[in-house]
């Protein structure tokens, strides 16, 4: 008896393409627990609280350009040594000729942050 040797190859190939669907349709349930919290929450969780939580902001929005605990980076280091003035219009309208855009702030909370970055050392 000739075997034919496409049929262990045919079987693997509909083992692996039932196990993929599988998978999908498994992912799909769990696609809340498998992807954690999302980016932000945080945020928009105290914004409904109506709480606003700068350092939670920071770690968010800040870190890339201004570094870990915002001592410099790419932007410059934020501290208890910064211009009070000069954050609070970064904050607002950004810095023309630079990589900080206005508005990562709302309006109403730009004097925490600024209160929060003062309070770094």
């Amino acid at each position: 008896m000739n075997k034919n040797p496409i049929v262990p190859f045919f079987l693997i190939f509909a083992l692996g393409i039932g196990l993929i669907f599988f998978l999908s349709l498994y992912g799909l349930e769990q696609k809340e627990e498998i992807a954690g919290p999302e980016e932000g929450t945080t945020q928009e969780e105290n914004a409904n609280t109506g709480e606003f939580d700068a350092e939670a902001v920071a770690q968010q929005k800040c870190i890339s350009c201004h570094g870990e605990n915002l001592s410099g980076g790419m932007g410059p280091a934020l501290n208890s040594k910064s211009d009070p003035k000069v954050l609070h219009d970064a904050i607002k309208d950004g810095v023309a000729g630079t990589a900080m855009p206005a508005g990562l702030v709302p309006d109403e909370n730009i004097d925490e942050m600024v209160d929060y970055i003062l309070s770094l050392d």
